[in-house]
């Protein structure tokens, strides 16, 4: 009863005050309705917001600057609005016949006075980009260059910061969807946005630099090697003051992660190893950040030929170990054993146990006892534990010091915690005194990290396709052993018997 009462009061509305008055009278009237629209929108029928578009459109063109902002809100609002079986009341077959004239009065809406950093516009901007998809693309073009103008304007001052945030959506929304099908596209971005963004670089705009990197990294991603352009910037990425920001870190670690899988070869071929492994120090020194210190530290590991790698190895595990015995954090411990599973399925397991044998004599038996047996299901994502789990099957299967020498009895223990791995929910208990927010020292205002929704990293494999399933790469690596000791039976055996539950 109370929707069709609704309906009824919004439909007298429209009727009254939006098609029968020009658009700048009874603004006032104008915004009540638009009010009560937004308030009562999950109430109203498909119908009756599908026909409100037209009007909502009309309304961005009123001077009052309240009618044209409730618009925009409007608008954005109930294009987020979702029908009761969970999918959207408005799609796209509902706008395309107003999509100029939606674009076209809410880019003029910018420029009424007032309304230049209207963070409700923006964000309907953002929505309506993200509504449209490919039906946006033919615009594209006119709009990214309103867009770097605006960018620029609001670069001298930043003030809004909403409004930017926004901006910077819309600006990774056009590449995203215009790069969608043709990577290759990718290149008039860059011929758009490289100049804005140098000027922004270069005039050290803190508050816009963690968005630049954000879209350079979402951009170079799409390049099947690293471009002159970006490898000049390189070098510029390894100044300190800018990992002293706490706002940059996040987006510049996964520029360099870009950098690292697109051009390994180049980066150790400039003599740049060095200065990349000077930043994951610092920032597994630190309990805020020593996640990214692995992130890039993985990315080296998975992309960087041994070779280049091998003579900076042993001092990567000390330091390492070192941040273990003076730091041990339930986080930090989780990452590690990521990275030594890592380290084990590219190099092999025998190279892992040699390498911290190398540091010390019997350290990797601490390893296996006190960090895989006692932790191993706290790790988190499904990638991360995919990773433990084949680089566990590796050193089950693979180590002669693990599968019959000086660690044989802890073989079992360590089999069985795979298993676990696989079968039990994640251990998501943290230490009482471990509850806490670490603030870094560093003086002065630091500008929080925020993430660009729509320039979010794609889901990233480490196997590139190899390993679809870890258990049967389990079940088949047990197989595999039993078939190389015959006569031996042991518990692996037995547990092999496992495969097919574990499949």
């Amino acid at each position: 009863m109370h929707t069709i009462h609704a309906g009824k009061k919004f439909n007298l509305c429209f009727t009254i005050y939006m098609s029968v008055f020009p658009v700048n009278q009874l603004p006032v009237l104008k915004a009540d309705a638009l009010k009560y629209m937004i308030t009562f929108r999950n109430q109203l029928s498909a119908d009756l917001l599908t026909l409100s578009i037209p009007h909502l459109i009309q309304l961005l063109t009123a001077q009052s600057v309240v009618v044209h902002t409730y618009s925009a809100y409007t608008i954005e609002r109930i294009f987020t609005t979702k029908s009761p079986t969970g999918g959207p009341v408005i799609n796209v077959e509902n706008l395309k016949p107003y999509v100029e004239s939606l674009i076209t009065n809410l880019f003029n809406a910018l420029n009424m006075p007032g309304s230049h950093e209207n963070e409700y516009i923006m964000k309907a901007i953002m929505r309506s980009f993200s509504m449209l998809q490919e039906a946006i693309v033919p615009y594209i073009p006119p709009l990214l260059g309103k867009l770097t103008e605006k960018l620029m304007i609001v670069s001298k001052n930043p003030s809004k910061p909403h409004f930017n945030h926004y901006l910077f959506e819309c600006i990774s929304l056009s590449v995203k969807i215009c790069c969608k099908a043709n990577h290759a596209a990718v290149s008039e971005f860059e011929k758009a946005l490289f100049p804005p963004f140098q000027e922004i670089l270069q005039a050290d705009v803190q508050e816009f630099m963690p968005y630049v990197f954000q879209i350079m990294s979402m951009m170079l991603e799409m390049h099947s090697d690293v471009p002159e352009a970006y490898m000049a910037l390189f070098p510029h990425l390894l100044v300190p003051v800018l990992w002293e920001r706490f706002g940059n870190i996040p987006a510049l670690v996964r520029l360099l992660q870009a950098f690292i899988e697109k051009g390994a070869d180049t980066i150790a071929a400039a003599d740049k190893v060095p200065g990349l492994l000077g930043v994951f120090q610092k920032l597994i020194a630190s309990k805020s950040n020593d996640h990214e210190g692995f992130y890039l530290i993985s990315s080296l590991i998975e992309h960087m030929k041994i070779d280049i790698l091998q003579q900076y190895m042993k001092q990567i595990f000390l330091v390492l170990f070192q941040r273990l015995q003076s730091s041990k954090t339930t986080k930090f411990v989780k990452h590690l054993l990521v990275f030594f599973s890592l380290y084990a399925y590219k190099y092999g397991g025998v190279a892992l146990v040699e390498m911290i044998e190398s540091i010390q004599t019997k350290m990797f038996g601490m390893v296996l006892e006190r960090l895989y047996l006692a932790d191993v299901r706290k790790v988190s994502g499904g990638t991360e534990r995919k990773i433990c789990a084949v680089g566990m099957t590796k050193l089950l299967t693979e180590c002669p010091v693990i599968i019959n020498g000086e660690y044989a009895k802890l073989w079992p223990k360590l089999l069985e915690e795979l298993v676990d791995l696989f079968e039990l929910p994640e251990d998501e208990t943290v230490p009482d005194d471990e509850h806490f927010i670490e603030i870094e020292d560093t003086p002065g205002y630091q500008a929080a990290f925020s993430q660009l929704v729509f320039a979010g990293k794609r889901e990233h494999d480490p196997f590139n396709g190899t390993i679809p399933n870890a258990k049967i790469n389990l079940a088949q690596s047990l197989q595999k052993l039993s078939a190389s000791q015959p006569g031996k039976p042991r518990i692996y055996v037995a547990f092999y018997s496992l495969h097919t539950t574990l499949a």
